[in-house]
This record gives structure tokens, C-alpha cells and sequence, in this order.
């Protein structure tokens, strides 16, 4: 007979409070190191870094233990004002926020500056599990779906209004939860080839063909999407024939027009590369019309729509982006060295966590982020002084510990089962966690451009501290009362 756990001592997950509490010590602790000041020795005096994160700290545990004992109905009943109050909340910020370093993010409430976009994420992941977990919901309705796009996108929007990309960035994790409740992968194949596409249109759009007047990235993405879009004819629409046909006539087309250029009058070839794609697409119009298989059209569009998002890429990276942001991307992909402007951070970082070794320096004893040389080291940049001061093997632990606890989480939303609302919010912040872990570690190590993103318990301050604790807590609560045969 099915059970509900009734004492929150007793079903609660104590494996996963236990890594929590290990994450947040070992970030204490690296708070501590990165923070130091020769002068002042005190780590729990209040004027001082690690002091005030004690406070954080205590203030999350009782926030923690308060949403512990608050039923799952509640967070249920509750999920759609919540998201409403955030959204509201997020909207507000905009107007009242002071500009800091650039974006308008954050309330300032006396000594106290908190940043909503934190909290916002609990509020959207609430707001998700509310929806899917509708009687009669299905991902493959296209009302059901937008209404769920919808939750995800309308805070990202506002968060991006407030100049604070990195932080919108962070909700494309739960498009992943989409996924596991059965969104088709289509979207994220289109979503993987827009990443390719750009990267690969900045990376190679200052090179070109040496006696014809051709982009290089341009060549390339344009001789990518006629090949990417016979893939998908193959696997969506189950065409091998018109797959084979598209590919061989897109590529051939390219050659011949590739070798006309180069040895009898040289043009741009990428002209014939776009003709080839608008060809694809009103073949593939015409292939829908006699069929009447949505498939054609869809992966018709995408042809269609891969150039133009292209072309789109290279205004908004030009036109949009701001300098330093474009500085950014441009020192990421390796296309500029600034090691003294923008990629400063990166450098300091990489000597930083490189002088560590092995072992490490020992605690304190950092060089690097003790004489200040990396900047942001107690908040996005933190993970330099766990490399520094503990080296290769402290930071691998930290790297295990992280693991163990995503695969933990990971394990708790799994064993919802047919709890649609608990499971899809558990997944939620399994995404969230694991996509904070690699672009802030990323970043670090100049994998990934400098766009803000703290390390979830270690990085110094309230606000993220306070949101991955209410995340946690909340699916904590939910996975103790469980039905359990």
C-alpha cells in the first residue's frame, strides 16, 4: 500500500543536506582565502568578506529549515502568484535598480543589495512544473508548448532588459527539462547549429579565400546548412532519397561554382551558396505540397532560416553587442590576445590556478589572489583561488563533490516517477546547477567568454546563496513526501 512520509526528519534526503553543507564550508573556506587581508586576520569579524558570508550562510540555513517544514501543496498551490511576483519583481528592477558596473540588476536595501534574477529562478521552475503537470498537458501541443516557452522566455526578456546576459543565459537550462519531457530534439539540433553557426562565422569572418573575394565563415556555414539539412531529412523525415539528393546537389553546385571562381572569373561563390538554399527550400515546398509531410516544410524553413540567421549573427555581433562584449567573444574563440584589457581576468586566472600544481600552495598562501592580481577572485573568479591554494587534487575534489551532488539531484528527480510537478521541478534545478558548474568553471579556465556567472555555494554573496538554498530546500521538501510502496 502506497505511504506518504509524514516526519520531514526522517524522509528527508540527508545525503544530499550532508554535500550541501560540505559545498558550503569548502566555499566558506575558499571565501576566506580569496578575501584575506594581511591586515586584518579576523575571518568572522563583519567588516570583512568571509564575516559577511557567515551571515549569508546563516540566513540560508534558516530560510532552508523554514521552507523544509512548508507542505508540497503549498508550493504547488502557489507556483503560478510566485512566478507572477518575480516576473512583476524582475520588471520593477529595471526602473529602480542603480546602474551597476553597467547593468541594472540590483535592489539595494540599506547594506543589503540583493538581485532578483537569482530568485527568479525557482519562481520559473515552479511555474514549469505547475503547467506540465496540467491535467491533459502535452509538450507535442503546440499551445502547450508555447504557454511553456513563454514561462521560460518572459524572464530572460526582462533579465536581459536589465544588462545582465549571463544571468538570461542560465534559463536555457530549462529547455533540457523540456527535452526530458519530450520535446523533440529537433529544437535542440536547430538550437546546436545556431551555436555552430556563430562561432563559426566570427571565428573564420576576418579570413577569406586568397584570389576570391570570399568570406571564409561565410563559405562555411553556408556549405554546413545544405549538409546539416540532408541529415535531417534522412532522420525527421525519413528520406534517404531526397537526402542523397539534396546533399549531392548542394555540394556539387558549391564545387563548380568554387572552381569557376578560382581559375575563369572570381566572384563570390557564397551568392550561389544562398541560391542553393532557397532552392533547397522551394524544392522541399514542393515536395510538401504533393506529400503533405510536415517535416518538409519544417526542415525547408530551417534551410531557409539558417541564412538568415547568419546574416543576423554578423549585425548583432557588430551592431548589437557592446565593445567589450565583442572583446569578449573575440578573446574566448582565440581571436584577439588582450591579456592586459579584456582578457585580463582569464590570464590572471589561468597563472593563478596553474602556479597551484599538484597540492598547492597551501591555505593563505596564494600569491596570486592574495596580492589581489585576479579581479572578482571571492565571487565569479573564485574557483582560481581553490586552484592556487589546493591545487590540482583540491580542485578535483571540489569537481567530485560538485559531481556527487548534481548526480544526486539528478537521482531524486528520477524517483518522482509519475509526480509530473516534482520531477519536472527537480530536473529543473539539476539543469541549473549543472549549467552554472560549467560556465562559471568554463570561464575560469578561458573555455567560455567572461559573462558573470557565479559558482553555485562558493562564490561570495547573498543572493546566489540564498537562491540555490531555496531551490534545494523546496525539491526537498517535495521528494519527502513522495509516495513510497
Amino acid at each position: 500500500m502506497a505511504t506518504r512520509n509524514a516526519n520531514i526528519g526522517k524522509s528527508v534526503d540527508w545525503v544530499t543536506i550532508i554535500l550541501y553543507a560540505i559545498l558550503i564550508i569548502c566555499g566558506w573556506f575558499s571565501i576566506c582565502g580569496a578575501s584575506y587581508d594581511f591586515t586584518n586576520h579576523d575571518f568572522f569579524s563583519f567588516a570583512t568578506r568571509s564575516g559577511k558570508q557567515l551571515i549569508w550562510i546563516g540566513f540560508a540555513l534558516v530560510i532552508g529549515i523554514v521552507l523544509l517544514n512548508i507542505e508540497k501543496k503549498y508550493y504547488e498551490l502557489l507556483a503560478y502568484p510566485v512566478y507572477a511576483a518575480f516576473i512583476a519583481l524582475l520588471i520593477v528592477t529595471i526602473f529602480i535598480a542603480p546602474d551597476t558596473k553597467g547593468s541594472h540588476s540590483w535592489l539595494v536595501f540599506g547594506p543589503v543589495k540583493v538581485q532578483p534574477a537569482e530568485f527568479a529562478k525557482f519562481a520559473t521552475a515552479l511555474a514549469l512544473g505547475k503547467l506540465i503537470s496540467t491535467y491533459n498537458f502535452s509538450i507535442s501541443k503546440r499551445s502547450d508548448f508555447i504557454k511553456a516557452l513563454a514561462i521560460i522566455i518572459l524572464p530572460m526578456l526582462l533579465i536581459i532588459a536589465q544588462s545582465e546576459t549571463g544571468s538570461a543565459l542560465v534559463y536555457l537550462a530549462f529547455f533540457l527539462v523540456l527535452y526530458r519531457e519530450g520535446m523533440t530534439g529537433s529544437l535542440l539540433l536547430v538550437g546546436v547549429c545556431a551555436v555552430v553557426y556563430f562561432i563559426l562565422g566570427i571565428s573564420l569572418g576576418d579570413q577569406s579565400f586568397a584570389t576570391m573575394p570570399v568570406d571564409t565563415g561565410r563559405f562555411a556555414v553556408l556549405l554546413i546548412i545544405p549538409v546539416i539539412t540532408a541529415l535531417m531529412l534522412r532522420i525527421y523525415a525519413h528520406d534517404n532519397k531526397r537526402a542523397l539528393i539534396v546533399l549531392l546537389t548542394s555540394l556539387g553546385t558549391t564545387l563548380a561554382a568554387y572552381l569557376a571562381s578560382r581559375y575563369f572569373v572570381p566572384f563570390n561563390i557564397c551568392i550561389v551558396q544562398i541560391a542553393v538554399c532557397v532552392l533547397i527550400f522551394l524544392y522541399l515546398l514542393i515536395v510538401y505540397s504533393l506529400e503533405r509531410r510536415a517535416p518538409y516544410i519544417l526542415i525547408g524553413i530551417f534551410a531557409l532560416a539558417s541564412v538568415g540567421f547568419h546574416y543576423s549573427c554578423d549585425y548583432v555581433f557588430n551592431n548589437v553587442l557592446e565593445d567589450y562584449q565583442q572583446a569578449r567573444i573575440r578573446v574566448t574563440l582565440g581571436l584577439d590576445v588582450d591579456d592586459k584589457g579584456v582578457g585580463y581576468n582569464v590570464n590572471q586566472s589561468k597563472i593563478a590556478i596553474g602556479s597551484g600544481g599538484v597540492f598547492g600552495k597551501g591555505f593563505l598562501k596564494g600569491t596570486q589572489t592574495k596580492l589581489d592580481y585576479v579581479p572578482e577572485q571571492a565571487t565569479d573568479f573564485i574557483f582560481c583561488t581553490i586552484g592556487e591554494e589546493k591545487g590540482f587534487v583540491g580542485s578535483a575534489f571540489v569537481l567530485i563533490l560538485f559531481g556527487a551532488f548534481i548526480l544526486r539531484l539528478l537521482r531524486l528527480a528520477e524517483r518522482q516517477g509519475s509526480n509530473r510537478f516534482a520531477r519536472v521541478y527537480g530536473y529543473s534545478i539539476v539543469c541549473i546547477f549543472t549549467l552554472h558548474l560549467l560556465i562559471n568553471i568554463g570561464m575560469v579556465l578561458g573555455l567560455t567568454p567572461v559573462i558573470g556567472i557565479p559558482l553555485p555555494f562558493f562564490s561570495y554573496g547573498g543572493s546566489s546563496l540564498w537562491g540555490f538554498t531555496i531551490m534545494l530546500a523546496i525539491f526537498l521538501r517535495m521528494d519527502s513526501e513522495r509516495t513510497v510502496r
